[in-house]
């Protein structure tokens, strides 16, 4: 088993890491939980993989357990599908002393991340990541939230979990899309920080290969986030890196309704956009784009968008992103692949973007 720790003092937590994890989630839940109600929030497709065989790892370690699940895919991620969840919290009695469990990808994450974080003011939380872009990016770091019409996670909060548990091999079950959403997160974690793992990326003869090395390569993506969230948990500074190709790439979710394009698909277009652009005002080292292209064919991924999108529209989204402060946006570029940047400047920034 891989650890590691984040250490933000009195809300530190592990992050664990094997193969064939699930068959001790209980147990592990019991080391860090002492309470008896647990309310697991997870989705109609897991449920019906994995909802009976969690509730009974769970009841044999004593806990009172009631599963609450959503329709799959982002646009469950909003208040409609929250107020409903908080009566069926109310319905179960959960209490302060109790436990909300996060089992399923990133939009079960963000969302019971944040009902947690609302929920009688703060309800503890456990995350357990199935999908690849969930394990190597948003369980860890305490970003919790939910999308409004106008854009992506703009309503949320920073709230820990209490633990973090992958389980590798849950990533078998997992659509051959939704391997390749995870990979746009990874080859980010080499474009901001780490070139080895964006040339060990390069250098994989194939997906089979890529899944061989998976728990050390979910584990040196979960590290580069853990460094980056203990320097700065609130995303004042050094985590905006994280961000790097997800202005651009939540502008083209949204502008697609959450239906063409999932998450990690957006942000490889749009590390490679970005880039195209930053090249051009030799803000970065050329031909960087060109490489990111060629990472993003090889695992499947889009690096332009299907069809010519409204320039007007895209630049709209970003200046209702979080990162844009008083009409001054910070977008992350590269120098070069794993020396990333906060930029400073405006929308007139995206004037030659072509997507």
């Amino acid at each position: 088993m891989k650890k590691l720790k984040v250490n933000l003092k009195d809300r530190s937590y592990n992050i664990l890491i094997d193969k064939n994890l699930k068959k001790d989630f209980g147990k592990l839940i019991k080391e860090v939980f002492n309470g008896k109600k647990i309310c697991v929030i997870t989705d109609d497709n897991l449920n019906s993989l994995y909802g009976d065989f969690l509730s009974d790892v769970l009841k044999s370690e004593g806990f009172l357990v009631n599963v609450v699940s959503i329709t799959p895919g982002e646009k469950s991620k909003n208040f409609n599908t929250v107020i409903p969840i908080y009566d069926k919290l109310l319905d179960f009695n959960l209490t302060r002393s109790d436990l909300i469990v996060a089992f399923g990808g990133g939009v079960v994450g963000d969302l019971a991340g944040f009902i947690a974080a609302t929920f009688l003011r703060g309800v503890k939380f456990i995350q357990i990541p199935t999908s690849l872009l969930a394990q190597v990016d948003s369980s860890v770091g305490g970003k919790v939230g939910i999308d409004i019409d106008r854009g992506k996670n703009l309503v949320g909060a920073f709230y820990q979990p209490s633990l973090v548990l992958i389980d590798t091999k849950m990533l078998e079950t997992l659509p051959e899309k939704f391997l390749n959403d995870g990979m746009g997160e990874v080859i980010k974690y080499g474009c901001i920080k780490d070139k080895s793992l964006f040339e060990r990326l390069s250098i994989f003869r194939d997906k089979i290969e890529f899944l061989e090395n998976i728990d050390e390569i979910i584990y040196t993506c979960c590290d580069i986030k853990r460094q980056v969230v203990e320097n700065d948990e609130k995303d004042t500074g050094e985590r905006m890196i994280l961000n790097f190709g997800h202005t651009l790439g939540h502008s083209i979710e949204v502008n697609y309704g959450f239906e063409r394009y999932t998450h990690g698909e957006g942000v490889g277009i749009g590390m490679y956009l970005i880039t195209k652009i930053s090249e051009s005002l030799a803000l970065t080292k050329p031909k960087t784009a060109e490489k990111i292209k060629n990472l993003l064919i090889k695992y499947n991924l889009p690096f332009e968008t299907c069809k010519r999108v409204n320039n007007e529209e895209i630049k709209r989204s970003i200046l209702s992103d979080k990162k844009n402060l008083e009409g001054n946006l910070n977008v992350i570029l590269l120098k070069d692949i794993g020396e990333s940047f906060i930029y400073k400047t405006d929308i007139s920034f995206f004037n030659g973007l072509e997507c």
